[in-house]
C-alpha cells in the first residue's frame, strides 16, 4: 500500500534533515586518533551530565557530525559519538577493510574514556561498515578477512577491534556495492563512452515502460528480467578491468622490489582510476509498483533520475581498482550486510522507514532475517531514507526513528536523566504507524 508522496525539488532534496538544537548542559569535544595501520581520524564526542551511555555513529565516506539523531539522543540521556573514517567526503580510495580498523579505534577511545556501554547505531550506509565490523570484531584473529578483494593486507588479523555492546541500524541498505549493482545502468554499451546506449535495455526508453515523469513507470517483467542480468554482468566487466589494473600495478611493485629502478616504482604508483558512466538508474525509483512502499518519485540523488543518470553525481563514479572491488563492487565486496549479518549476535534493534528509497521492503526483509542475534527488535516508522517526512506536516522519520532507539535503549542500558526539552521516548503520539517484533533465546 502506498501514501501520498512529496516530490524532492532539487538535486539531492530530503538529503539533509534540520537538526535540533543541542541540549545546554552537552559538552563537546574534539578527538584526533591514530589507527592501527597509522592513519588519521578524527570524532566529535557530545555529553551531557551523567551519561554512561555511547552511541557511535558513523559512514564508511560521509561526514555524520551533524546527524539529525544526535540532539535526540543527547536530549534522551545518551553521549553520542560521531566519528569520519580516512575517506571521508572522498570515496575515491576508499576501502571498507581500511576502515573497519577506523570503527576500531573510535570504540577504543570511548571505552579509554569510561563509558559503561558502547552501542553502534548505522543508518545508511552505516548500517553495512557496523554489520562487517561486528563480524570482524566477533572472529578469532586469525579467521579475519586478511585481504581486500584487490589482494592487499588488511592488519584486521593483527588489530584490536573492541566489541559493541549493541547494534542499532537504521535504514541500513544492503551494503554499496550491492547498492550500485541495483542502480547501474546496464544499458552502457561503452565504458569509455557516457552517452552509449543499447536500446533494449535503456530504463528510460517509452519502449521499455519508461513515462514521463512524474507519472510511474511501468516495466514489464520480462524486461526487467534482462535489465537485471544485465547489470550483473556489467558489473561483471568492470570487476574485470579492475583485476587488470590491480595486476599491472603488483606487477610494477614487483619489478621495483626487485630492481630497484625508480620507474617500476613510478608505474606502481601511477594512478589507475576507474570512470563508471550512469549509475542512477534502479527501475524502483521511476516505477512505484515494484516492491511498494510509501516512498517519493525519484531516487537518493533528486527526482529526475532519467537526468541526474546522465550528470555528474552517482555512486561510484570514479575509484581506485582497490576501492572498487571492496566497496563498489556488489559481485566482489565483502561489506555485503546479508552475508556479515548472522555474526551480529549482540542485542539489535533494526528500523525500516516506510519511505525508503535505498533500502526497499524486500531488501529490509533479507536483512533483517539474516541478523543474528537472539535479542532482536524490528520497527517501522514512517520516513523517507534520510529521515525526513513521508507527506506535508508529517513529522520527520529522524524524530520518530529517535523515539524508538530510546525507549529500546533504555529497557536495556542505563541513560542519564533528562537533558532538558526533548521528546517522549515511549509514546507514539506523533502519526507515525509502526509495527514491532522481537525474538529471544529466553
Amino acid at each position: 500500500m502506498t501514501g501520498p508522496r512529496l516530490a524532492a525539488p532539487r538535486l539531492g532534496a530530503g538529503r539533509h534533515v534540520r537538526s535540533e538544537p543541542l541540549p545546554d548542559a552537552t559538552r563537546t569535544s574534539l578527538h584526533e586518533l591514530s589507527t592501527a595501520d597509522g592513519a588519521i581520524v578524527t570524532g566529535v564526542l557530545r555529553t551531557v551530565p551523567g551519561a554512561t551511555t555511547v552511541v557511535c555513529i558513523m559512514h564508511p565516506r560521509q561526514d555524520q557530525t551533524h546527524h539529525p539523531l544526535v540532539p535526540v539522543l543527547l536530549r534522551g540521556g545518551a553521549a553520542v559519538w560521531t566519528q569520519v573514517s580516512r575517506s571521508v567526503n572522498n570515496d575515491l580510495a576508499l576501502v571498507h577493510e581500511q576502515t573497519l580498523l577506523d570503527v576500531a579505534v573510535g570504540l577504543g577511545h570511548l571505552r579509554d574514556l569510561g563509558f559503561e556501554h558502547v552501542v553502534t547505531l548505522g543508518h545508511s550506509g552505516g548500517g553495512t561498515l557496523y554489520a562487517y565490523y561486528h563480524e570482524q570484531a566477533g572472529l578469532d584473529p586469525a579467521r579475519r578477512v586478511a585481504l581486500t578483494p584487490a589482494g592487499r593486507p588488511t592488519g584486521l588479523p593483527d588489530a584490536d577491534l573492541p566489541a559493541a555492546d549493541a547494534a542499532v541500524f537504521l535504514a541500513p541498505h544492503p551494503g554499496q556495492g550491492l547498492l550500485l549493482l541495483a542502480c547501474i545502468d546496464p544499458s552502457v554499451s561503452d565504458e569509455d563512452d557516457p552517452l552509449s546506449r543499447t536500446p533494449e535495455l535503456d530504463p528510460y526508453d517509452p519502449a521499455n515502460g519508461f513515462a514521463d515523469p512524474p507519472a510511474s513507470s511501468r516495466y514489464p517483467p520480462e524486461f526487467l528480467r534482462r535489465y537485471r542480468a544485465a547489470q550483473h554482468d556489467r558489473v561483471a566487466r568492470i570487476d574485470a578491468r579492475a583485476r587488470e589494473r590491480v595486476a599491472e600495478a603488483a606487477q610494477a611493485r614487483a619489478r621495483g622490489k626487485a630492481s630497484g629502478d625508480p620507474r617500476d616504482r613510478r608505474a606502481a604508483l601511477a594512478p589507475r582510476l576507474i570512470t563508471v558512466y550512469r549509475t542512477d538508474a534502479d527501475p524502483r525509483t521511476v516505477d512505484l509498483s515494484l516492491d511498494p512502499n510509501e516512498r517519493p518519485y525519484g531516487s537518493l540523488f533528486g527526482r529526475r533520475p532519467d537526468l541526474i543518470n546522465h550528470g555528474l553525481v552517482g555512486f561510484g563514479r570514479l575509484t581506485t581498482p582497490d576501492a572498487w572491488l571492496s566497496t563498489w563492487s556488489g559481485l566482489s565486496t565483502n561489506a555485503d550486510f546479508v552475508r556479515c549479518a548472522p555474526s551480529v549476535t549482540a542485542p539489535t534493534l533494526f528500523v525500516e522507514l516506510t519511505g525508503d528509497q535505498a533500502a526497499f521492503p524486500a531488501d529490509s526483509r533479507a536483512m533483517l532475517a539474516a541478523l543474528g542475534s537472539t535479542d532482536l527488535t524490528a520497527e517501522k516508522v514512517r520516513g523517507t531514507h534520510f529521515g525526513g517526512p513521508v507527506e506535508e506536516g508529517a513529522p520527520p522519520g529522524s524524530r520518530l526513528a529517535g523515539e524508538r532507539i530510546l525507549a529500546w535503549l533504555g529497557q536495556r542500558f542505563e541513560l542519564a536523566a533528562g537533558s532538558g526539552p526533548g521528546i517522549d521516548t515511549v509514546s507514539n503520539s506523533s502519526g507515525a504507524h509502526s509495527t514491532s517484533a522481537s525474538k529471544s533465546s529466553e
